[in-house]
């Protein structure tokens, strides 16, 4: 018991000794009480205080003082009240389990009660479903005969009215108060429109007079409309000039209403300010109104675009074109450059309204018919304005050198000239004295090059897609001939002459120079060749590096060899999805943009480049045999866009390339049988071993037995 003697004195008041026996509840009362028990309790600390408050329980007054028969004492007491204190709680917590056991009786017996009630109304409201259901039918049922007896009851009425109105205009007396009744325009327009459907049926023999005067009515209505649409849109009232819309649709002059309209929207506009501007200004201020007022805005649109093309840009471009086409043919070039880019931005611009479905393609032919006089001969007077230009800058370049340009034999004989004298140290022509003049010069290439440079620039812009190849490599041929024929070859010719013989005194190699500066100007020549002529007759190039960028950024490893051999196969891969959809809208672009053998041509080479960038991207990849699964599906997927080229060998090439895929599945004791199959027989052995090195199990299934 010494270590009690060591535990810190708690914060309890000094209590008096207790006798035994009754007073032993009282003695220790205070120590029993349940609040000490609430957590968090701790045994031995409750011992160590309820030692510590006995007398003689601990050694505070010494070792000597120490009563272990007190202690005990105490210990007996504070059990038997400890044991008094558990039976109350005991008889409080059976009290309480009987209370809740009570109220769970009556909680469950009202919850029986409930579900009696909500059955009751369930069954009621059933019942009353069921009633409406029942007096719904009879008020349909009703309905539809009150319809059928009421339908015929109208036709009759409307036919008996139109009988009247028509044996009026038999008589060729008008006298119904509807036809002179402003307010009553839209009934009017209703019933001439009935009676001139009825006399169309009439034989014009006999009623050729109230055929004729109907015909006269309706025309007048049909101007009366007209004229209070045009009316309404002047003063802005869309709600009338619905109305109207809406009764002229049954008109034969529905599109003489959509021709006023659209020439009222133009009223006043493209008098002084740009026709560009104020066209995309016009159409989108239209476009907010025109689905107010028509049930097809889509159609008046289009035929107000169709207005504004035919009508006002095509005189604008009429107007500037046509005078320097005549006088100044540089300046020509250039405004039909800038007119026909302005017109294609704008055309950007507009294809962003609701104009119908394929307005791109709509856009597309008005702008071609807005400059198609200019169009036709474009490449000619291209191909004639470069070739005199060039002329003019060489021309301009020798006379500042005051030389005549000799004509210089260049060819096969000049060859068999050059050999002979190098051979007999013979000179065969005169030497040319050049006096230090290289004949070359950086500023007459760059102005050449320039000049071609523009040229390559409208033609990318204003020829058709199908011409554009020919036509960019006519004007690189007027850059060869001018430039490196006429400029540089002649001068490499006049240094080969100027270069002495060698027993001549003269001493000056000038011909190093001239090459020196030839190597300059190459490069000019060179650097425009892959700026400006490249980027024309590559396209192919551009589309397949396009499907090869999709395919390295979104093809993974393990698509075709998945960590997870357990997982479902997908229908393909993103990357395949992604490479067909691309290649889907690149031919449809081939085929808006050729006809004819340049579609089949160029079809053919964009299938055969495709063909290879899937075969050699197939074969980057380490295949499983879930992943050989999923490589077929893909080929399913490129054969399908493959059938869109409509190109025979296009279409085998894929097929072959599917085949050849089966190699990575099938089982190793068929593979022999699978490579002599009919489809792969063809193909060069080494080929077909290729593809089935590719299979993760090659080495493990010993495949390359089949092969040696």
């Amino acid at each position: 018991m010494a270590r009690y003697g060591k535990v810190s004195r708690p914060s309890v008041r000094t209590e008096r000794r207790l006798p035994r026996g009754d007073e032993c509840s009282a003695s220790s009362g205070s120590m029993a009480a349940p609040e000490l028990f609430e957590e968090p309790f701790h045994a031995d600390d409750y011992v160590e205080r309820l030692a510590w408050r006995c007398p003689g329980g601990g050694i505070k007054e010494g070792a000597d003082h120490f009563d272990p028969k007190r202690l005990l004492e105490e210990f007996t007491c504070h059990i038997q009240e400890l044991k008094l204190l558990d039976d109350r709680i005991q008889r409080k917590v059976e009290k309480l389990e009987q209370s809740c056991q009570r109220e769970a009786r009556e909680y469950a017996r009202h919850v029986e009660e409930l579900l009696k009630s909500n059955q009751v109304a369930f069954k009621h409201f059933q019942e009353l479903d069921d009633h409406i259901s029942n007096v719904a039918t009879k008020v349909c049922h009703l309905g539809d005969q009150l319809e059928g007896v009421n339908a015929p009851r109208q036709r009759a009425v409307e036919a008996q009215s139109l009988m009247k109105y028509f044996n009026e205009f038999l008589k060729g007396s008008i006298s119904s108060e509807v036809f002179s009744n402003r307010n009553k325009i839209q009934d009017a327009a209703d019933i001439i429109q009935k009676l001139h459907l009825i006399a169309q049926e009439l034989p014009f023999e006999r009623f050729s007079g109230v055929k004729g005067r109907i015909a006269s009515k309706y025309h007048d209505m049909e101007h009366q409309l007209i004229k209070e649409f045009t009316s309404a849109q002047k003063r802005g009232d869309i709600a009338r000039m619905r109305e109207m819309a809406a009764v002229m649709l049954h008109f034969k002059g529905y599109s003489h209403c959509v021709d006023v309209y659209i020439e009222q929207c133009q009223e006043g506009k493209f008098l002084f300010g740009d026709p560009f501007e104020e066209a995309v200004l016009l159409c989108q201020h239209v476009s907010r109104q025109v689905g107010e007022v028509f049930m097809s805005p889509e159609n008046v649109m289009a035929r107000l675009v169709q207005s504004i093309y035919e009508t006002k840009l095509k005189g604008y471009v009429h107007e500037r074109l046509e005078e320097s086409q005549k006088n100044d043919v540089e300046q020509y070039l250039c405004r039909f450059h800038e007119l026909y880019s302005r017109t294609l931005t704008l055309s950007k611009h507009l294809a962003d309204l609701n104009i119908g479905t394929d307005h791109h393609a709509y856009l597309a032919k008005l702008t071609k018919a807005a400059f198609l006089s200019y169009l036709e001969n474009y490449i000619d007077m291209e191909i004639d304005h470069l070739r005199n230009r060039s002329s003019l800058i060489l021309q301009r370049f020798y006379e500042s050198k005051n030389h005549q340009k000799r004509p210089i034999a260049i060819g096969s004989i000049q060859d068999l000239k050059e050999r002979i004298r190098q051979r007999t140290n013979l000179p065969l022509s005169p030497v040319v004295e050049t006096h230090g003049e290289t004949f070359l010069s950086q500023d007459v290439v760059v102005s050449l090059l320039q000049e071609s440079k523009m040229a390559f620039e409208r033609c990318q812009k204003l020829s058709d897609q199908s011409d554009l190849p020919r036509n960019a490599v006519r004007i690189f041929n007027i850059v060869v001939e001018y430039l490196c024929s006429e400029h540089m070859d002649y001068a490499l010719e006049l240094g080969l002459l100027a270069i002495p013989s060698p027993d001549s005194r003269n001493t000056s190699l000038y011909f190093l120079d001239v090459v020196h500066q030839a190597n300059t100007i190459f490069h000019l020549f060179d650097k425009q060749f892959s700026d400006h002529l490249m980027p024309l007759i590559r396209t192919l190039n551009c589309m397949v590096g396009q499907m090869k960028q999709i395919l390295n950024a979104e093809q993974r490893k393990t698509d075709f060899r998945p960590e997870d051999e357990g997982r479902v196969i997908n229908q393909y891969t993103t990357a395949c999805a992604k490479v067909c959809t691309y290649v889907r809208h690149q031919v449809e672009r081939v085929r808006r943009s050729m006809d004819g053998k340049n579609v089949e041509a160029v079809l053919t080479e964009l299938g055969l480049r495709f063909h290879r960038l899937i075969f050699e991207h197939l074969q980057q990849f380490v295949y499983s045999s879930n992943g050989g699964m999923l490589a077929i599906c893909d080929l399913n997927e490129y054969r399908k866009s493959a059938d869109d080229f409509q190109i025979p060998l296009v279409v085998q090439l894929f097929d072959s390339l599917h085949a050849l895929c089966n190699l990575l599945v099938v089982a190793p004791d068929n593979l022999k049988q699978m490579c002599s199959g009919e489809q792969l027989t063809a193909l060069d052995r080494n080929v077909l071993h290729a593809f089935v090195q590719l299979r993760v199990d090659y080495k493990s299934t010993r495949l390359g037995r089949h092969f040696s």
